[in-house]
């Protein structure tokens, strides 16, 4: 019979837990160890607090240790740290770090939800910058916000272009500095593809914040006012925020010899029980296992953390639930748009050697009559052959949060893209379309499935170029915002009419704003005998693309210059 519970870390993974187990059980002893000041708070919340969002830093807190542990019955030691784990004996070794005492404490049962700790990599000059931060807790937030306040800085660096990168970024240019962002990939937001972050990378040089991409700190000098790049590029900066990534906090399972991953994640089975059959573990420190591909993954989010805080408390308690794995679903505000994501991108399909088809459409949100209907650009990732959903990513300024919901929901529940066809969806003009932009990404790959569409991507259009005829069938005066080099427009409208003109043996691609008339067009040649595929997204979702690629080519000039 469990006893005793002790539980090392709070936040999402601990906090969750204890409170799963007092549900569970009024006699069972719980103690929960924190190394820091603050056990439960919002970790997702802390950039905009410093961007003055969020106004009050009350706010950040979800639960006090005083009404945790009042409300829960249970023992909660702040500014503890849990030194090391004796096994055989089943206890753990603490020091409080206000006394400096250390001391011994029992448990049947032991949770560890250390979380994750920021990657910090050696950098020359860094040792000699009072000007470089991380973010990770409400300290961390403090010592930012209080920088900010009182030192007044102009220009800010943000190395790293992932979702606490991006997050600061809009919200240092919020206070009013001149913010530039330093990723080493060749986009920022790693969950999406390239072609789907073209579409924030855009938006974000919009907004004033300057991009550098395919780049990396190199070393730090005058104290930090300025930063070389990997290409000798010098920034001047009054503040740098480094959010590179991640990585497990481990050493406690390490010296504790239980099984760690080659990422470096606590190795737990489908209980969440590591090696030790007396241990469990949770949240960001953990390696978990991605539902579609089956590949061991980390994934720093709230809500898997959450998750798997209740069901380590059932389990610890004697019941036996099994955790399935993630799906990676993820969201994320980029000053006016959202990204959404879940399921596998096509990068990683690539990796596995996974055959997939991908589609791109860009619906409207609601119904376009009714006013403030937006784009949204849905990616959407499927297998051709079973209908299986392998994953979708979205980006928009409305909408886009629900789409990827229903999605995520999809592929949990094993729908295949025809069944998206006929999920029944709520529709009032200011809210969606008869047909929802997911129902329409179930049509369109349902098309595909049928034989009755063929398509090239983005990517392939520049290698076609000079294989046959690109024709556009846009009206003349869409033109105007840019079109595929070399192509030939022949409006939609006037596509019968001229399909004489049009040679037989020769390869034709169509494509117009988003993909629908150009789908169009494709029937009506593929009908009349011609060897013709769709460009698949239109025009959209090549500009995109072509817009970075000429930002980046831009920046490299004036980076010359």
């Amino acid at each position: 019979m469990v006893k005793k519970i002790v539980i090392v870390g709070g936040v999402a993974g601990g906090a969750s837990a204890a409170a799963r187990l007092r549900r569970i059980s009024e006699d069972v002893e719980i103690v929960m160890f924190e190394r820091g000041e603050y056990i439960s708070f919002a970790n997702c919340g802390l950039p905009y607090f410093i961007g003055e969002t969020i106004k009050e830093r009350n706010e950040l807190i979800v639960q006090t240790v005083e009404g945790m542990a009042k409300k829960f019955n249970m023992t909660i030691r702040t500014l503890s740290e849990v030194m090391s784990i004796n096994r055989k004996e089943q206890t753990v070794t603490v020091k409080n770090l206000k006394t400096g005492e250390i001391y011994d404490e029992t448990y049947d049962r032991l949770l560890l939800s250390p979380g994750a700790k920021p990657i910090v990599p050696t950098i020359s000059g860094m040792d000699e910058n009072e000007s470089v931060f991380t973010l990770r807790n409400i300290p961390d937030t403090d010592r930012i916000k209080s920088f900010v306040d009182e030192r007044k800085p102009k220009k800010a660096v943000v190395v790293g272009g992932g979702f606490i990168g991006i997050e600061m970024a809009e919200n240092l240019h919020r206070r009013g500095l001149d913010v530039t962002i330093v990723e080493m990939a060749q986009q920022t937001m790693t969950p999406i593809d390239y072609e789907m972050a073209c579409l924030l990378h855009n938006h974000i040089r919009e907004k004033g914040v300057k991009l550098v991409l395919e780049n990396g700190v190199k070393a730090f000098q005058d104290r930090g006012k300025k930063i070389v790049l990997s290409d000798g590029t010098i920034l001047e900066t009054d503040l740098t925020i480094l959010s590179i990534g991640v990585q497990p906090e481990n050493d406690l399972a390490k010296k504790a010899e239980l099984s760690i991953g080659e990422k470096g994640g606590i190795i737990v089975n489908e209980y969440l029980q590591t090696s030790d059959e007396n241990i469990y573990a949770v949240g960001d420190a953990i390696e978990v296992t991605n539902v579609l591909n089956g590949e061991k993954t980390q994934l720093p989010l709230a809500g898997p953390a959450n998750r798997q805080g209740r069901i380590a408390a059932n389990n610890m308690m004697g019941k036996r639930e099994k955790y399935e794995g993630v799906l990676g679903t993820s969201i994320a505000k980029v000053f006016d748009l959202t990204v959404a994501v879940t399921g596998n991108n096509e990068k990683t399909l690539k990796r596995l050697g996974i055959s997939y088809e991908v589609i791109h459409i860009h619906p409207l949100s609601h119904a376009g009559y009714y006013p403030g209907a937006m784009p949204i650009n849905l990616k959407f990732i499927f297998d051709k052959e079973t209908g299986k959903i392998y994953g979708a990513q979205a980006v928009g300024m409305e909408g886009v949060d629900k789409r990827i919901d229903v999605l995520a929901t999809a592929i949990k529940g094993g729908l295949t893209v025809e069944d998206l066809t006929n999920v029944e969806l709520a529709y009032a003009p200011p809210y969606s379309s008869a047909k929802d932009p997911v129902n329409m990404a179930g049509y369109v790959a349902s098309n595909i499935r049928l034989g009755d569409l063929e398509q090239i991507q983005w990517y392939d259009v520049d290698q076609v170029k000079h294989k046959g005829i690109i024709i556009d069938v846009r009206e003349e005066e869409e033109l105007t915002v840019g079109k595929i080099e070399g192509s030939f427009n022949i409006p939609l409208g006037q596509l019968r009419e001229k399909i004489s003109l049009l040679p037989k043996q020769q390869p034709i691609y169509v494509y117009c704003q988003v993909g629908l008339r150009g789908y169009i067009a494709y029937r009506i040649l593929k009908s009349n005998g011609f060897n013709v595929k769709n460009i698949d997204g239109g025009w959209m979702t090549y500009a995109a693309y072509r817009s970075d690629q000429m930002a980046k080519s831009q920046q490299k000039r004036e980076m010359v210059i």
